[in-house]
């Protein structure tokens, strides 16, 4: 399926996103402020994941990305990044029969070839039991990273369109190669834990992107929090490029355009 490009038409815009990215961050200092080892907090961060699967399905969300565990994040203590692979492999075992029975799909974005047997062959199954279901799809971002999804997608193009790059490429034709090209643009990117930047996640895909970040740990964030970002969302004016006097006009009906064009 091919989605809008939010650089090259204009998207439309609900109440409510139909795409949200979210960067779930902030599950060790959760734990830290307990007194408790850091893996406490991402296993509580797996609970404010399936309240957010959730409330997303509730609310009529198309899709929910979420990033799970960055390119970058290799870069941990041994330790730490072992029982990561732990806890996913305990997620997808024990969690995708039930997005199964709620009609969630599951996709897993990234380079997950550097991640063990169990682990790939999990993904697969996965994506393959749900892949016919509709009510939502949730997206996990694991051994992902936004310039690699970029690179990685001209790789592919270079080799099936040998000839693409010497005429000189359009985004149109390196869209499809990236890794949510099956997903409209994130409407809504939520970062939790108080940080402010976007670490490398989707770095292509959030050009119009409403960023909203927030000092709440992630594993505390809940359907109240996430309303709350769908609140100041929906107070955003999403310009796209135009003009707010632009966006008065688009709203106006035929009528209402007549008499402001009287008034002038």
């Amino acid at each position: 399926m091919t989605h809008v490009s939010s650089t090259q038409t204009i998207p439309q815009a609900g109440e409510v996103p139909r795409h949200v990215a979210i960067i779930m961050d902030g599950n060790g200092r959760w734990a830290h402020q307990r007194g408790l080892p850091r893996f406490a907090g991402h296993q509580r961060g797996v609970e404010a994941v399936r309240r957010i699967v959730r409330a997303c399905s509730d609310r009529g969300v198309g899709y929910l990305t979420l990033f799970a565990f960055s390119s970058e994040n290799w870069r941990r203590p041994a330790e730490e990044v072992a029982l990561l692979m732990q806890l996913f492999i305990a997620a997808l075992t024990n969690e995708v029969r039930k997005l199964h029975r709620n009609r969630v799909r599951l996709r897993v974005i990234g380079d997950i070839t550097r991640f063990d047997a169990k682990i790939q062959a999990l993904i697969a199954s996965g994506e393959q039991l749900t892949a016919a279901n509709t009510a939502l799809t949730l997206t996990i971002a694991a051994n992902y990273g936004g310039r690699w999804d970029i690179l990685q997608a001209l790789a592919r193009l270079c080799r099936e369109q040998p000839g693409a790059a010497a005429a000189g490429l359009h985004e149109t034709q390196l869209a499809p190669y990236l890794s949510m090209a099956y997903a409209p643009e994130p409407d809504l990117f939520i970062r939790t834990g108080g940080e402010q930047r976007v670490s490398n996640f989707l770095l292509w895909h959030l050009a119009y992107t409403e960023l909203y970040f927030t000092d709440r740990l992630w594993p505390d964030f809940d359907a109240e929090a996430l309303e709350t970002a769908f609140a100041w969302y929906r107070g955003r004016e999403r310009r796209f490029g135009r003009t707010s006097e632009q966006l008065e006009s688009a709203a106006l009906t035929p009528g209402q355009v007549a008499q402001a064009a009287g008034r002038g």
